[in-house]
C-alpha cells in the first residue's frame, strides 16, 4: 500500500516537503509507541535519509528508540558522520551494525529457486539474515530509509535489500553478492526486477511479513549546474512503492549515450570515497558506456583502502581486479574466497575485464594507497595532481567537455547517482 507519492524528473522536492510527506504518511498509518529507524550510512549521504530520519525524530519523539544505520559490510560511522548527516538526532540512539556477529537467520530461500531465477548460474540456499535487533527489539514500526538508484549488486538500490543486505549477515551479504556477479552484472544494473531481487522477495513473502516494515524511498538527482535535487518521494509497505520510485529513477538516473564513451573521467568526493569498494562505482555504472579499448580515469583524493571490511581488504590485496575466469578459478580452489563470496563478487565487478583500461589517482596525503599498491591490483597509476592539472574538476561540467587540445572527454562527478549505458549493451 502507498500512503504517499510525489515525484516527476522535473519535481524538486525541498528538505521541508520531504518532512510534509513524511507526517502525511505517517499520520495515515497511525499511533505507534516504539519505532526504529533504517537508514543508510554516510556513504548514501546523497539519498537525503539523513534529513527525513531527522524529522521521523521530530515526529516520533522519545517513541523512536533506536536508530541503526544499515551499514551491511561498510565500517561504522563515526560521530562527526552522525551529526552532519542527521541533524538535531541525539547520538545515543544509533546502534552498530556487526554483519558478522549480531545476526539472526529467519528462514533459508531454497537452492532449487535460487537456481531457478539465476538461471543455473548458482544452486545453494539463501538465508535471510537480519540484525537481531528487529527481532528482539519488539517494535511497532520499523521506517527503512534510502534512495533508489541503479545498483551493481541488485539492479536498483534500497527497498528490501535495505533490511536483507543493509542489516544482513556475512552468508547473506556473500552470496546475494555472488549470485549477481555470476547471473551477470550488465544485465541486471538498472533493472528493478532481477534475480538478487527476487531472492529477497521471497525471503520478504515468505519469512519478513510480520515485521511492521514501511519503506520510505527518495530518487535523487543532479541538476545542471551538478547540484543534488531531489525528484521523488515515495512511502509505502510493498513492492509497489519500490517499483514506482524505480521508473522514477531510471528517467532520473540513467543516461544512454549515444555513442561509447572513449574517456571518462570521473571524481570521487573525499568525504564519501575512501576505498575501491565504493570508488569501483565509477567502474560498475560506466562500464556498459565504455568503448572498447577506452579509457576510464579515477580522480580519487581520498583513497586509502580497497575493502572497508579488514579482511575483504586482505583478499582483494591477494588476489586483485583480474576479471571473471580468473576470479572463478579462485574461487574454486581456495576456501578463503570460497569463505567470502561477496568479495569474489566485488573482484568481478572491478574488473573491466580486459576491454577498456581503469586508472585510478589517488591523493597523495599520508596513508592513501601507493603507486606499488595500485598496480598490484591490476590498475594504471597516475599522479593526482598531474592529472587534476589537466582536468580539473572545478572547471568540468557533467557529460561531455572538449579539453583546450581539443580533446573530447566525459565527465561524472558522482558516480553513485547515476548509470550511463550505450544502447549496445543496454537493449531492455
Amino acid at each position: 500500500m502507498i500512503f504517499y507519492e510525489s515525484g516527476s524528473p522535473e519535481l524538486n522536492i525541498s528538505n521541508e516537503q520531504l518532512g510534509q510527506g513524511l507526517f502525511e504518511a505517517l499520520d495515515k498509518i497511525g499511533r505507534r509507541n516504539k519505532v526504529l529507524a533504517l537508514p543508510p550510512d554516510y556513504t548514501r549521504l546523497p539519498s537525503q535519509a539523513g534529513i527525513i530520519t531527522s524529522y521521523a525524530f521530530r515526529y516520533f519523539g522519545e517513541k523512536l528508540t533506536d536508530i541503526l544505520p544499515a551499514l551491511g559490510t561498510h565500517t561504522p560511522m563515526t560521530g562527526a558522520q552522525i551529526e552532519h548527516m542527521f541533524p538535531g538526532v541525539p547520538r545515543n540512539l544509533f546502534r552498530d551494525h556487526d554483519w558478522r556477529n549480531d545476526v539472526i537467520t529467519l528462514g533459508e530461500v531454497p537452492g532449487s529457486f535460487v537456481n531457478e531465477v539465476s538461471e543455473g548460474k548458482v544452486n545453494f540456499n539463501w538465508p535471510a539474515q537480519v540484525n537481531k535487533l528487529l527481532i528482539e527489539g519488539n517494535y511497532d514500526l520499523i521506517l527503512s530509509l534510502g534512495q533508489v538508484v541503479p545498483h551493481e549488486v541488485v539492479g536498483m538500490a534500497n527497498y528490501n535489500k535495505n533490511i536483507f543486505v543493509g542489516t544482513g549477515g556475512a552468508e547473506g551479504i556473500n552470496k546475494s553478492h555472488f549470485i549477481g556477479a555470476a547471473y551477470g552484472m550488465e544485465r541486471m544494473m538498472g533493472r528493478a526486477e532481477t534475480p538478487v531481487r527476487k531472492v529477497f522477495n521471497y525471503a520478504t513473502d515468505h519469512f519478513a511479513k510480520n515485521l511492521p516494515i514501511i519503506y520510505v524511498q527518495t530518487v535523487v538527482g543532479v541538476d545542471d549546474n551538478g547540484k543534488l535535487v531531489t525528484r521523488g518521494l515515495y512511502i509505502g509497505d510493498d513492492f509497489e512503492v519500490f517499483a514506482k520510485a524505480s521508473e522514477l529513477s531510471l528517467k532520473v538516473n540513467f543516461d544512454m549515450v549515444e555513442e561509447p564513451l572513449k574517456k571518462v573521467v570521473v571524481w570521487l568526493d573525499p568525504t564519501e570515497f575512501k576505498s575501491t569498494w565504493l570508488g569501483n562505482k565509477s567502474i560498475y555504472r560506466t562500464r556498459m558506456a565504455m568503448a572498447d579499448a577506452g579509457e576510464l580515469i579515477v580522480l580519487a583524493p581520498a583513497l586509502k583502502e580497497f575493502g572497508e571490511d579488514a579482511q575483504i581488504d586482505k583478499l582483494i590485496r591477494k588476489y586483485g581486479y583480474k576479471g571473471t575466469p580468473y576470479t572463478l578459478k579462485m574461487v574454486e580452489e581456495n576456501t578463503d574466497l570460497q569463505e567470502n563470496l561477496g568479495a569474489a563478487a566485488h573482484l568481478i565487478h572491478g574488473s573491466s575485464e580486459g576491454r577498456f583500461s581503469v586508472t585510478y589517482c589517488p591523493g597523495k596525503h599520508p596513508g592513501n594507497l601507493t603507486q606499488k599498491e595500485i598496480e598490484a591490483v591490476g590498475f594504471i597509476y597516475a599522479d593526482y595532481d598531474e592529472m587534476t592539472g589537466k582536468y580539473n574538476p572545478q572547471k568540468l561540467k557533467n557529460g561531455f567537455n572538449t579539453m583546450p587540445d581539443g580533446e573530447k572527454i566525459f565527465y561524472i562527478s558522482n558516480p553513485a547517482l547515476g548509470l550511463w549505458a550505450h544502447k549496445d549493451r543496454f537493449n531492455d
